[in-house]
């Protein structure tokens, strides 16, 4: 499979713009993880942190979930890889784990994002609250926040991709 990077359009409205971006990022961390061996996309390579390139499709996979799912329409089916044993399974792969597993499990949450906010205008409001301030958040805010998300962990995949077999990229 080749990942195929769509750049933003640079004059597009905002809904297409902020949507553009969030795809352009999704696109990016599955550039990232593209012809390696499950091995090397379960493999922690900048030590000590136990992040790999496998942990950070699982943990998109459980952020979609959480904010397209729970947050904006309410609709809870729990965690995917995290447990109250342990709240970060998302990150802890095992040898057990595949990445076909993996991307399918992201690319379903992926499919339930673009359905949740299809429908809903930028200034509609989530069903789920912020915890700070007891607010609901904007779809608008929502887009920021995974495109902030994704941004800061393809920063983690550039490293780690970088350790594994020397490929760069932006």
């Amino acid at each position: 499979m080749t990942t195929e990077r769509r750049e933003p359009a640079l004059n597009a409205d905002e809904r297409t713009m902020l949507e553009g971006w969030l795809e352009y990022h999704r696109q990016t961390l599955a550039w990232k993880c593209e012809g390696l061996t499950d091995e090397q996309l379960r493999t922690a390579a900048v030590e000590p942190s136990p992040l790999s390139l496998m942990g950070l499709v699982r943990h998109m996979a459980e952020v979609e979930r959480h904010w397209f799912r729970k947050v904006l329409t309410g609709d809870d089916p729990g965690p995917v890889y995290s447990s109250d044993a342990d709240p970060d399974g998302d990150f802890h792969v095992t040898g057990a784990d595949t990445w076909q597993d993996a991307y399918t499990t992201w690319q379903t949450e992926i499919g339930h994002a673009r359905h949740n906010a299809a429908g809903l205008a930028l200034d509609d409001l989530s069903r789920g609250r912020s915890r700070s301030t007891g607010e609901p958040f904007t779809l608008r805010w929502i887009y920021t926040h995974m495109i902030e998300e994704y941004a800061r962990h393809n920063g983690h995949a550039d490293l780690i991709r970088e350790r594994l077999d020397g490929a760069t990229g932006d």
